[in-house]
């Protein structure tokens, strides 16, 4: 009889909770993001993974309580706890459920959280197998991720049944104390081996910066600045692109936060969910404008969950502007939206129009990241 395939299995509680409340991240402010009201986000977007896997053929090895075990009991699944998590969880059980996997011979490593979490297992793991990432965290900037719930859930699906090539690829994190202050400071961390098939999983995050890409920016953002005088507010999500909007504009911009300008006029700066959902309340009319994360193109989801289901139910999809230059567009092979809502996500996809300099644009294909 074939040998039972073992996946070790562990979800960090409170990954993603800082983005809807405005803090970047959530390494070492747990406690804070739940004062400001956030709530958790991982548990949810794994048992979206695990209810891919109704019928797989497998034995789960997981931490105890929120870091899998209670997931696991709720998706049906056959699990073992294999190591015992603090009442807090912290990084140390992240890694120590990572060697009891290693102990237990897994064949592969399954997590839910971000890129700090991501770090944490790779720290452990290496390249002694594969590990699949379900993307769950504030920053998701390493190539480990799939680029949904769901795609997760068929990435391992078809790990298990041995139908999936693996490559090498980069774990990377940001400082987050710089990045809450506006600063992007990456760093590469390790190298992990990851069941890879181009639809499902997402690219490591790229930057661009030559000189004509600067130009662009210049002209999107002169064109920005002429029609968003028109007296209604404007949610610019985090990127270079937006900020040079708002430098256009003569204000400077939260490089890395999502702000809230009207008539030229800062109104919001660094903004959470609930000061965005006060907007739109007090000022009715509100649009968005968002730039896609360069090579792994979500325009939603990913850095910038401020801007929220429920705020962009609010304002309206239809109040959605996406914006970014033409080599970001080249170089960027999809549009992609991850909300955490799939009704919400299907209402936004289609062809849209990507403005990429002055009074130019290109009709693009946005699509939910679910539907791969």
């Amino acid at each position: 009889m074939e040998k039972l395939k073992r996946v070790g299995f562990l979800i960090n509680p409170v990954a993603g909770m800082g983005g809807a409340v405005g803090l970047k991240g959530t390494d070492g402010l747990a406690e804070e993001a739940v004062r400001r009201g956030a709530v958790p986000v991982a548990s949810r977007r794994a048992e979206t993974t695990l209810a891919e896997l109704s019928d797989v053929d497998a034995l789960f090895l997981t931490a105890s309580g929120d870091m899998g075990e209670k997931a696991l009991r709720r998706a049906g699944l056959e699990f073992r706890v294999v190591s015992e998590a603090s009442e807090k969880s912290s990084a140390e059980d992240t890694r120590e459920a990572c060697r009891s996997f290693i102990e237990e011979a897994v064949d592969l490593v399954v997590f839910c959280g971000g890129d700090g979490t991501a770090r944490d297992v790779s720290h452990v793991i290496g390249s002694r197998m594969p590990i699949i990432g379900i993307p769950a965290g504030v920053k998701m900037h390493s190539g480990v991720f799939a680029i949904s719930p769901k795609a997760a859930g068929d990435l391992i699906r078809r790990c298990l049944e041995g139908d999936l090539n693996t490559r090498e690829t980069e774990i990377v994190d940001v400082d987050e104390e710089k990045y809450r202050a506006g600063a992007l400071d990456t760093k590469i961390y390790g190298i992990a081996t990851t069941p890879y098939l181009p639809a499902l999983v997402q690219e490591r995050k790229q930057i661009y910066s030559a000189s004509s890409e600067e130009e662009f920016k210049e002209e999107i953002a002169i064109f920005a600045s002429e029609f968003m005088r028109d007296g209604s507010a404007y949610i610019l999500g985090a990127g270079t692109t937006t900020a040079k909007i708002a430098e256009v504009l003569g204000v400077e911009k939260t490089l890395l936060g999502v702000d809230v300008m009207r008539n030229g006029q800062m109104i919001c700066r660094d903004a959470s969910e609930r000061d965005l959902l006060g907007i739109i309340d007090e000022v009715g009319e509100i649009k968005i404008i968002v730039s896609p994360i360069g090579a792994q193109g979500f325009v939603l989801g990913r850095g910038s969950q401020q801007i929220s289901p429920e705020v962009l139910r609010k304002a309206g999809p239809e109040n959605l502007i996406i914006v970014a230059t033409p080599h970001k567009l080249k170089e960027t092979h999809r549009l992609l939206v991850d909300t955490g809502d799939c009704d919400l996500d299907e209402t936004i996809s289609g062809r849209r129009q990507v403005i990429c300099g002055y009074r130019i644009a290109q009709l693009k294909e946005v699509s939910a990241s679910s539907n791969f």
